[in-house]
């Protein structure tokens, strides 16, 4: 009789586990998986971070991981999702704006990069760059807004200090975001 009850809680205890829902067996690490957050936007206003729109106007929300464009005329307003910082010590908030626009870029490490990961290296323009196929420079150093090859990293912070965008989006981005648009990283 107790060997029964032992097949007997055995399989019961067995079953319980395979058709228990998935968050009670689950590893107390995997509670908190990365977010990509490609839903979560928070509206923004251009009245809210500048006094007239200028050329143009950006905010770069890294907090939904968005960028919001309005055009100089305010008739466009397009929301992209975005790759940001992977930490606050590499976010810079504040203003600036677009100086240079690049398609095709090259990609060279900063200093700091090279520290961390002596193997990095000049990479010129193709697949594997990090900055994708186009890239609009902000007036501080090192910092860009630009595509990615690998669609995995936006929606999560997953940079080294610039906002990432989808080559598709960074594209369109760059067809109407002049030289001169104002830039806010939020």
């Amino acid at each position: 009789m107790t060997d029964h009850l032992n097949k007997r809680s055995f399989i019961t205890g067995v079953a319980a586990t395979l058709f228990a829902p998935s968050v009670l067996r689950a590893d107390p690490g995997d509670l908190n998986p990365v977010r990509r957050n490609a839903t979560s936007f928070t509206a923004q206003h251009w009245q809210d971070h500048f006094d007239t729109l200028g050329k143009a106007a950006i905010v770069a929300d890294t907090t939904s991981r968005a960028l919001h464009f309005w055009s100089g005329d305010g008739q466009t307003y397009n929301v992209y999702p975005t790759s940001v910082p992977r930490s606050d010590e590499l976010t810079k908030r504040g203003y600036t704006k677009i100086v240079r626009k690049r398609v095709g870029p090259d990609w060279t490490p900063t200093p700091s990069m090279v520290e961390r990961d002596p193997d990095l290296k000049y990479m010129p323009p193709g697949p594997g760059n990090p900055l994708g196929t186009h890239a609009m420079y902000l007036s501080w150093p090192a910092y860009l807004i630009h595509g990615t090859h690998d669609t995995r990293k936006i929606g999560r912070q997953s940079s080294d200090g610039c906002i990432g965008l989808y080559n598709h989006m960074i594209e369109a981005l760059y067809q109407i975001a002049p030289i001169g648009t104002q830039v806010r990283i939020l």
